[in-house]
């Protein structure tokens, strides 16, 4: 129903920003909410920040950093990564909230070099 393609990643030196994005298509009309997650080399994948309407949320680790924002005009949904360290390197992938049910994207690598 929903099909979500993420775009940005990158090798980026400690310190540096990325700026991640994720074009939805296929029924995007019905999506609510938003999020990103990502999972570390051999880690447990984790949530990073979610958007709604009128609500954004993000992981400890994140706030301060990262921003998530929305384009409703182009289905698409962004997150700004700015400070970035090591402990950032993941493949970060996007996620759509359609009724109950969560879509995702095929993520993109995020290598931040010391």
């Amino acid at each position: 129903q929903v099909q979500l393609v993420e775009s940005g990643g990158d090798l980026v030196q400690a310190g540096g920003s990325l700026r991640l994005s994720c074009a939805a298509s296929g029924s995007s009309s019905i999506i609510n909410s938003m999020a990103w997650f990502r999972q570390p080399p051999g880690k447990q994948r984790e949530s990073v920040a979610i958007i709604s309407s009128a609500t954004t949320h993000y992981a400890d680790s994140a706030k301060g950093r990262f921003t998530i924002s929305r384009d409703n005009a182009k289905n698409e949904v962004y997150l700004q990564m700015n400070s970035l360290t090591p402990e950032d390197t993941a493949v970060y992938y996007c996620s759509a909230l359609v009724g109950p049910r969560w879509y995702w994207g095929q993520g993109t690598q995020v290598t931040v070099s010391s």
